[in-house]
């Protein structure tokens, strides 16, 4: 056969890449329960869709070309349903999927030509950090900067074209954790971990001991920093989770998020009165809510466990796809605390970015003030999130639920900030704050000593709550209708197609697209 011997060369090649560190070390992988990095781009993606770009790199320090295939990352395309994705995976298996030379050339290939085609990036990893020695002496460390004056900038720098997904499936020091954090959209597997520098470097560095669970685990991601958006329980479980993840997503930001035309309603849509209490004071979970307006089992909730107070979610209504903000009455009454105000921040950039109409369900004392409050910023994070708000071009629906209070109502896009349509059920109070808080300033912060005084400090709230009630706003055309509770899901979904506008058909102008969203 005509060039026998060269094809035979490149099997031979192939078959070497394909083993990655080989069977010992991915053997290894196997017994902690984890998938090798090429089994982890077959679990995820379609099948028989990967086309690998960097198959035969390696090192380029001298010595290290065959214990160093594909460099320890494994790039290229494939789909996801069917669409076009650019996915990278780090082979723990090779050097612990340090990060490279040649291997950062390829990643940094591979995002930039993600952005300019148009196609969401996957970054799956699990890696250490900068590999050593290459990285040491002053050739070695300005080598890491790609090679040109602004090619690093280029690797480490984002604005948000298309999606970016990072998957946190083993211990994840370095490159990984600064691709999490320019990332939409972070999941992080059950027993894996992430941080700038590991243990190791830790303990021989500052004499410092940790585990990695300590260090960066599941529970200090999902709960502390909020740097995770969803804790999967494995592998395949996170996979899963991408998944629904992109079936919000547009593949870029010039196109609309996709539309199922198959939904089911929730057999609760019809029973919202009976989910809100009927008294006015009395806390409810708000996801019983959204249940029941939303499609049926459609909310995917981002960043559930940080920030609880307030909800933040992806949904759809009649197949069209929203991103959803609504107070949690079940924790701390609705008042939203600074971590409430960062988990916002980072949804309104998401969706902003990625052409998702908002809709934002009110019931809220205010935000959570006091010294603590204070000491973490708080006025400084509710002016960033109102100057976010303010930068918004996707359509913004409101409804108010119950309470609305204070400098929250606008923050949660009330009258006068580019909301454009905003009503309340007949349960809404709107005003500046609480109408027994409110009796109280009147009466001196003294409590009403005698039955008199009780009387009549019971008539100032109650006369302060008919004040609150939302036909006074509406009468004087601040707000757009009040509704009966049943027909929300209607008027959300007609609103939605009225804002969506014959122009732009809904594509915004993505004013935050290079706004940081960690914190």
């Amino acid at each position: 056969m005509v060039f026998e011997k060269e094809l035979q060369d490149l099997e031979k090649r192939r078959a070497q890449a394909l083993e990655m560190g080989g069977k010992k070390k991915i053997d290894k992988q196997h017994s902690k329960g984890r998938f090798s990095a090429r089994e982890r781009i077959q679990g995820l993606l379609d099948p028989d869709s990967f086309l690998e770009v960097g198959m035969f790199n390696h090192s380029d320090v001298p010595g290290m070309e065959d214990r160093t295939p594909a460099d320890s990352k494994i790039g290229g395309y494939g789909t996801i349903d069917g669409r076009t994705v650019a996915i990278l995976s780090n082979d723990f298996s090779v050097l612990a999927a340090t990060s490279s030379r040649v291997a950062g050339r390829k990643e940094g290939e591979l995002k930039q030509l993600a952005a300019h085609y148009g196609y969401p990036v996957i970054y799956l990893g699990e890696a250490g950090g900068a590999r050593m020695p290459d990285i040491m002496g002053s050739r070695g460390l300005a080598s890491f900067g790609g090679g040109g004056f602004d090619t690093y900038l280029q690797i480490m720098s984002r604005v948000r074209e298309t999606p970016m997904i990072t998957a946190v499936m083993g211990e994840c020091y370095g490159m990984p954790t600064w691709m999490a954090c320019l990332s939409d959209f972070v999941v992080q597997v059950k027993g894996s971990a992430m941080g700038v520098s590991g243990p190791r470097i830790l303990e021989l560095a500052l004499g410092e001991s940790v585990t990695d669970e300590e260090l960066g685990g599941c529970e200090i991601h999902g709960k502390i920093t909020g740097m995770a958006d969803r804790i999967a329980e494995t592998e395949d479980d996170c996979f899963s989770i991408i998944r629904q993840f992109m079936g919000y997503m547009p593949q870029h930001n010039g196109e609309a998020p996709p539309c199922r035309e198959n939904f089911d309603v929730s057999e609760d849509s019809d029973n919202l009165l009976e989910i809100l209490p009927d008294k006015r004071n009395r806390a409810y979970d708000m996801h019983r809510i959204l249940n029941a307006v939303f499609d049926h089992e459609s909310l995917f909730p981002i960043k559930p466990d940080f920030g609880k107070n307030v909800i933040t979610a992806l949904a759809r209504i009649k197949g069209d796809g929203v991103g959803v903000i609504a107070n949690q009455p079940f924790v701390n009454a609705g008042a939203m605390d600074t971590d409430g105000i960062d988990k916002v921040i980072s949804f309104l950039c998401l969706c902003d970015s990625f052409n998702i109409p908002l809709v934002f369900f009110h019931d809220t004392p205010g935000f959570l003030v006091g010294k603590a409050a204070e000491r973490n910023r708080v006025a400084a994070r509710v002016m960033n999130y109102m100057n976010a708000l303010g930068l918004i071009t996707v359509p913004k629906i409101s409804v108010i639920v119950r309470k609305t209070y204070g400098m929250a109502f606008w923050n949660m896009a009330g009258s006068g900030c580019g909301v454009n349509f905003i009503v309340a059920w007949p349960t809404a109070e709107m005003s500046f704050v609480s109408p027994e808080i409110a009796a109280n300033v009147v009466f001196g912060g003294k409590i009403p000593a005698t039955e008199r005084d009780k009387k009549a400090w019971e008539k100032l709230v109650q006369q302060m709550v008919d004040d609150a009630s939302p036909y006074g706003a509406a009468g004087m055309h601040y707000i757009h209708d009040v509704i009966d509770p049943r027909e929300t899901r209607n008027y959300i979904s007609r609103a939605l197609k009225i804002s969506q506008g014959a122009r732009n058909k809904g594509i915004g102008e993505h004013r935050l697209a290079n706004w940081p969203t960690k914190f």
